[in-house]
């Protein structure tokens, strides 16, 4: 180990993509996920039953057909793409800095990442997860692997965690003008639309004020800082207000679920509502995400848009995300620089 590197690392962090879309592999990368017990938040022995007799063993082949639509030439996009940013913001920010990328699961895997930088030696270290709202099974699990990991080294260095962004102004305004490129105003109806999370996961941010019993939808509360459901909608606020929409319409939902407690109301049920009142355009944004993956390419793009023309809607249009927009990647380098 050197410890002479006068430069910062700034490790971006994703969640993480199969090596390839084969059942293998993605059984593999689902294994890793899904065993998190910050994903699953069960009684280790009732977890591990649940995910490795029951989940990944059915939903493996289910999913290696989805990665295969989405998989292109240069491979995983979410990887891809997380790449290409990476890049961008290492010129961006210039020689004083030096960016790497990891993912909490799958590869490059986060705990290698770390033990380079060890060796490296660097004088300081700045941990971004690329999640806009903190939710305990991205940033926190990201996060913990981090302690835990650092915990063991001899040497220390300085240290800075980014747990959530979705009020910086350039994230929301780098949002509003990827959105704006697709002229939302020509479109009948606005989804917001975020990835789910259990019921469970929102009461154990704030077990003395019920989720229910909340008004984090209509005004952000004094307890919402890092509850998931408070920041999403207050996400949807800002950009809304940002993208000068009538508020009357544009709706919040949560997309992914795996049961029926997880958050709602849920994306795909909002949009057959739309389609059954006579609405025949819906424009779709996904501010829970910075890079374009599975669950927006596929999920919202493809599954999404038939559903609403099997109810007899016309167009449903996914707003790319921010991958790597320039304004994007300003963003990144004012946060790393300046913080929040």
């Amino acid at each position: 180990m050197k410890l002479d590197s006068d430069k910062t690392a700034v490790i971006l962090i994703n969640v993480g993509s199969p090596d390839n879309p084969e059942v293998k592999q993605v059984r593999r990368y689902l294994s890793e996920f899904l065993n998190d017990p910050r994903v699953i938040d069960l009684p280790s022995l009732l977890r591990k039953a649940l995910v490795n007799l029951i989940i990944v063993p059915f939903r493996a082949p289910k999913s290696a057909k989805l990665y295969q639509r989405l998989w292109t030439k240069a491979g995983s996009p979410l990887l891809s793409r997380t790449r290409e940013a990476c890049c961008l913001l290492q010129t961006s920010l210039g020689e004083e800095y030096e960016v790497l990328m990891a993912m909490r699961y799958g590869k490059p895997s986060l705990k290698v990442v770390l033990e380079e930088a060890r060796v490296s030696g660097y004088k300081k270290i700045i941990f971004l997860p690329l999640y806009p709202q903190y939710a305990s099974s991205t940033t926190g699990s990201a996060l913990q692997l981090v302690y835990e990991t650092i915990g063991e080294w001899n040497y220390i260095p300085e240290l800075r965690m980014i747990t959530q962004f979705y009020a910086h102004p350039l994230f929301f305004k780098a949002y509003a003008d990827r959105t704006l490129s697709y002229k939302p105003e020509e479109y009948d109806a606005i989804i917001f639309s975020f990835h789910g999370l259990p019921n469970r996961h929102i009461h154990k941010i704030h077990p003395e004020i019920s989720p229910n019993e909340c008004n984090c939808t209509h005004q952000f509360p004094e307890h919402g800082r890092y509850c998931y459901k408070a920041t999403c909608y207050e996400t949807a606020r800002l950009l809304r207000k940002e993208l000068n929409l009538p508020e009357s319409k544009c709706t919040v939902g949560f997309q992914s679920r795996i049961s029926k407690n997880w958050l709602t109301p849920y994306t795909d049920e909002i949009i057959i509502s739309k389609a059954r009142e006579g609405v025949k355009s819906i424009l779709v944004i996904s501010p829970s995400f910075t890079t374009d993956c599975l669950e927006t390419t596929v999920e919202i793009g493809e599954e999404y848009q038939q559903l609403f023309i099997n109810h007899g809607g016309e167009t449903l249009t996914l707003v790319e995300s921010l991958n790597s927009h320039p304004q994007w990647i300003e963003a990144l380098k004012q946060i790393v620089i300046n913080g929040l």
